[in-house]
């Protein structure tokens, strides 16, 4: 891979396939996989000061709040300033989009376009293991045995907020929040928009979209490599 680390983005709403391009992507080009849900899961595990604030949000049913998703985030990143990395989760709101300008900058942002009925058929079908983060789908990635984690034989729930009549109001809420976060990266010429029905069908567009832009950073640091004539 390039020697300049490549900082890369992921946006979408629930159920539009972000957590399976993301393993795609970190299995076939190495970025480590960054998911902001999966850090709130550890953070809340480990009892850390960042993940009881957060806990006391989810436990009243809220959204964890701009700035203690950015403060666990931005600790995150810390540790990883010589990795090539895809966000997951994060940024949400134009608010965390602005705390991550102040540290890094984007070479990349993928937002996925998946139609409502879509979404809405894929989160009605969706089981989750609550303590890994694991997600199921009925349809093309159903469980062993119904209703139990493959891996730790655990039970699996469907989140209240997955269930139909949920569905739609999830689904406006992003577009609300979303509209600011994609209309700045388009501005500023690093978003890639992708739509359709199936991640299989979208993956090899992601996949040349990537090869194309580590290519180009290769070639840009090996121009500057050259020496003058």
């Amino acid at each position: 891979m390039a020697s300049k680390l490549l900082r890369a983005v992921i946006l979408g709403p629930p159920g539009s396939g972000k957590g399976t391009v993301c393993q795609m992507i970190a299995q076939n080009f190495g970025f480590q996989h960054l998911s902001s849900g999966h850090f709130l899961r550890e953070n809340i595990r480990a009892k850390t000061e960042v993940g009881n604030m957060a806990k006391q949000y989810i436990q009243k049913g809220l959204l964890v709040p701009d700035h203690v998703i950015t403060r666990l985030m931005m600790s995150e990143l810390e540790k990883r300033r010589e990795q090539h990395w895809l966000l997951d989760g994060f940024p949400r709101t134009l608010v965390q989009a602005e705390a991550l300008d102040r540290i890094c900058e984007l070479d990349l942002v993928i937002s996925l376009h998946i139609p409502f009925e879509t979404l809405k058929d894929r989160l009605s079908r969706r089981w989750i293991h609550p303590p890994s983060g694991r997600v199921y789908n009925l349809e093309f990635n159903p469980p062993h045995v119904h209703g139990i984690d493959d891996i730790t034989g655990e039970p699996l729930v469907q989140q209240e907020d997955d269930k139909p009549e949920a569905v739609a109001a999830r689904l406006r809420q992003y577009k609300v929040v979303a509209k600011p976060v994609i209309d700045l990266y388009k501005r500023r010429g690093v978003l890639h928009q992708f739509s359709g029905t199936e991640t299989n069908k979208i993956w090899p567009y992601v996949h040349m979209l990537i090869s194309n832009k580590i290519v180009t950073v290769e070639s840009k640091e090996a121009y500057r490599a050259c020496p003058m004539e």
